[in-house]
Order: C-alpha cells, then structure tokens, then sequence
C-alpha cells in the first residue's frame, strides 16, 4: 500500500489536523490514515524500553483504572507491546478508531489500556477510555518540526448511568503522548507520560514498534477490541 496521503476527511486523526497532517512524516500520515474509507487498519507490535509509574502512593489510583482497562499500575524495562487501531463506525454512527494496548509486564501476566477516537471538530478528537468509555477525555494532536506527531489531552469527563461530571484538571492527570518515525531503523517510536502539575509525573512508557497494515474495518474488526459500552455523551 503507498504512504501517500490518505483521504484527511476519513481519518480521525488526520481530519482533526487538517492541511497540517501534510507535514507528518509519510509513516506516519499511514499509521495515522486508518479509516473504513481508506479499507485498512494498523497493528504494530514491538518493545517498551521502560514501563513506569510515579510513587507508591500513585498505585491505588492506577490499579482502580487498570480494573477497566484504564491505566497500567506496573513498572519494567524490554516489555512486549502491541497497539491495534481498528477502524469501524459505531452503534451512534460515529467513525472510530481503536486504540488498544498490550503490554505483557512478565510471562503470562498482560495488562491492557483501551480507548476509541472518535472526531470531535477542527483540530480536536474525542478519546473514550477504558471498556466501558467511563471517560471522555479532550485531545489536540499537532505536528513537530521533526514530522513527529505530538498530542496532548485536556478536559476530562466522567460517565456512568445517568452521572456525568468534568473532573477539575488540579485533581487530573495530563498525557503528552509523541509518535515518531526512525528511518534508520525503519520503526516507530513512541513516547508517553502523564502527569499532574502538583503531585508529578504518574505514569508513562517509551519504546518503539513495526507496524503491519491489515485490510480489515467494519464489521470485521474483531469484538475483542470493541469497548463493551458506547457512551452518547461528549
């Protein structure tokens, strides 16, 4: 399949971009470029160089995320990883890309971070975490001199039933996540931390991967990286 630039409009990523996903590197204008127009998805499998989290005190709070696929409470160096970005339209209509990863902490022990993006606007996507999309969280990628593709989340909303609340950023954590290419090692690299301006860095992980580019969307996309809730709610 050629690098070239897949249609902007289909994409989530690369729509809330606009003309600047034209300034990704081509690989990444690939990766990013899933949607059920273009007639592929994207799994890359890989190494996590160190897994982190913050102090002690933080694992309470990541081992309650990591119950719904949230957060990943465990730390490590040279962890298996994979991530599948499946595209399909859900039950409300929406395109939508899955955003899950594996990462395997020891032999036989994986833990799994789950999210689906949704288009939320010009220079905005709409990221629903964990299996239940419990939370809504505001993201704005932007593309680095490099060609790099940076994203940075914002406001955050909790949903559960007829509950909703916007969860105050001082009691929030704040994800830039960095996507790259290496051409010399002709793999993606990844960088992702989450912190909070007062209490520091929480968690985060680094590493990089090779990615295959399966023609499967739709219907076709496999359940198990389906949430198992779909939240109407922005």
């Amino acid at each position: 399949m050629s690098a070239a630039v897949p249609d902007a409009a289909g994409s989530v990523v690369l729509g809330a971009l606009g003309r600047d996903a034209e300034r990704l590197h081509p690989m990444l204008r690939r990766r990013f470029g899933v949607s059920t127009a273009a007639g592929y998805s994207c799994v890359g499998r890989g190494v996590m160089d160190r897994v982190w989290h913050g102090p002690s005190w933080t694992l309470p709070f990541l081992h309650l995320g990591a119950w719904r696929n949230i957060l990943v409470p465990d730390s490590g160096t040279d962890v298996p990883f994979s991530v599948e970005n499946y595209a399909y339209v859900d039950s409300l209509g929406r395109e939508t890309v899955t955003v899950v990863r594996t990462f395997e902490i020891a032999p036989g022990r994986r833990r799994r971070f789950d999210a689906t993006l949704v288009a939320d606007g010009p220079g905005r996507v709409l990221d629903y975490l964990g299996t239940h999309q419990h939370l809504a969280v505001d993201l704005r990628p932007s593309v680095l001199p490099d060609g790099s593709l940076r994203i940075v989340s914002g406001a955050q909303r909790f949903y559960e039933g007829p509950v909703g609340f916007r969860f105050p950023m001082a009691l929030s954590g704040t994800a830039v996540l960095t996507e790259g290419f290496d051409d010399a090692r002709g793999r993606y690299t990844i960088d992702v931390r989450v912190g909070n301006r007062r209490f520091g860095p929480l968690v985060g992980y680094r590493g990089s991967f090779t990615c295959e580019f399966p023609e499967v969307v739709g219907e076709a996309v496999p359940a198990a990286v389906r949430p198992l809730r779909e939240e109407r709610r922005r």
